[in-house]
């Protein structure tokens, strides 16, 4: 494992141990948490990740390699955050990375890792990506306890409430959330399964944007909305400042019983309105220029639009599943997240109650990913996008994924995770694959 070799890993990792030993499994923090002016909290996530040698007759740009290869990534995340005043939150988030995706985070639209960036680098380096301000407005109802947590401050709100935020954080950090399937730090790994497949969510290349939410809470519902810069590229490492590209979403979230069980149902959707490049204008000009086709070079002011469902159910004491479904507008090409135009993506996960590991937990899953019309011939004539281009694609075919983990908890702060992929179709293409992966990862929380 290469990040052994740097002195970081050295430093930091034996402490994170320590630390982590000193706390039991079976610890359960207090949901009565008394009221608090800040909060302290800090992880560390390494994942090694590797596949070996599939069938590829060809390979393009941005194609995923055949030969047998592995890769990790390591990130240290502080959540720092105080109370200015009463129902006020501000928050920093600065973290260290280091670490390269396979083939540079290339090569399959559901990608298999949500701890890889699209930018990697051998050598640590350090990031703030989030600051923000987070205000909640209490509305009536019941008062409800709010346990410290990870960007959570200890205190109470009522039942009925209104949360403002506004800074630099993730879009799903407010939207598309899921109770078992949103966190790659903790659960599932593929870009499809832990996100709606097609929510082309505002983001530089690190998955962060700068914008505003609100989160109205009444009853059973709770209705959000929310404005982010674009990209000023799309897939780049720099954001609009000005909104003069930006994403507009909208999420309307139902909460209810079935068969004495939670479930949540979920309804997004969101504009883009940014300079994209449509395949078919690409194709003209690739076809009229004698060259490969590239949406960079007919990019325009646009619009950009999808939704998804997200359902999520308790299926039993210690058993729930989830649902999402995605669709967007496959004409233009993808902005920020990835090349996927429809999914549909579900699974199962299970508490580790029933064999005697109340801690653990094991959770399967499948996406099964599609392009457009457009998008096929665009990436069939040679075009690159932002994941995925194997310079041709003879024969077309949904990309399928399947995904299974087992998180063995040894502690309170620290968890051991074993993760299998099986890939079939990667980027869309049936000359390749399919391709297994296996991967490792160590989190440990404080």
């Amino acid at each position: 494992m290469k990040f052994i070799i740097h002195c970081t890993a050295v430093a930091i990792w034996p402490l994170l141990l320590l630390l982590a030993s000193t706390a039991r499994a079976d610890e359960v923090p207090s949901a009565e948490a008394p009221p608090a002016d800040a909060s302290l909290h800090v992880q560390a996530t390494f994942v090694e990740q590797g596949h070996g040698a599939f069938h590829s007759p060809f390979q393009g740009g941005n194609s995923l390699s055949p030969q047998a290869d592995a890769k990790e990534t390591f990130d240290l995340t502080v959540f720092a955050g105080f109370r200015p005043w009463r129902g006020g939150e501000l928050f920093i988030n600065p973290e260290i990375d280091q670490g390269f995706g396979l083939d540079n985070t290339l090569g399959v639209a559901g990608f298999p890792s949500g701890e890889a960036y699209k930018v990697g680098r051998h050598a640590p380096y350090g990031r703030i990506h989030r600051a923000f301000l987070r205000q909640t407005i209490d509305l009536g109802g019941a008062v409800e306890s709010v346990a410290d947590d990870v960007n959570q401050i200890a205190g109470q709100r009522t039942h009925d409430h209104l949360v403002l935020t506004i800074g630099k954080f993730a879009v799903t950090d407010v939207f598309d959330n899921n109770t078992y399937a949103h966190d790659p730090r903790g659960d599932f790994l593929n870009w499809s399964l832990i996100d709606a497949g097609a929510f082309d969510y505002a983001a530089d290349a690190w998955g962060f944007s700068v914008g505003a939410s609100a989160e109205w809470t009444h009853g059973d519902w709770t209705l959000r909305g929310g404005l982010f810069n674009l990209s000023k590229i799309p897939n780049s490492t720099v954001l609009e400042t000005n909104f003069s590209q930006y994403e507009a979403v909208t999420e309307l979230e139902r909460r209810y019983q079935f068969g004495g069980h939670g479930g949540v149902v979920r309804l997004l959707g969101f504009v883009n309105q940014g300079r994209m490049g449509s395949y078919d204008d690409a194709l003209a000009l690739g076809r009229a220029l004698h060259q490969t086709p590239d949406t960079a070079l007919v990019r325009r002011l646009a619009s950009r639009a999808g939704g998804a469902i997200n359902i999520e159910q308790q299926l039993g004491a210690n058993v729930g599943a989830f649902v999402r479904l995605s669709g967007n507008d496959g004409s233009k090409e993808a902005f920020e997240f990835t090349e996927i135009n429809r999914s549909l993506a579900g699974g199962v996960v299970w508490q580790g109650a029933a064999w005697g590991r109340a801690a653990d937990r094991f959770g399967v899953a499948a996406a099964i990913n599609a392009l457009s019309s457009s998008a096929r011939a665009y990436f069939a004539a040679g075009g690159l996008g932002i994941l995925i281009g194997d310079g041709q694609l003879p024969r077309y075919g949904r990309e399928r994924v399947a995904e299974a983990y087992y998180q063995w908890t040894l502690s309170h702060s620290l968890a051991l995770t074993v993760d299998g992929q099986y890939i079939v179709n990667p980027a869309y293409d049936r000359e390749r694959g399919p391709v297994g992966l296996l991967a490792v990862r160590l989190h440990a929380a404080f």
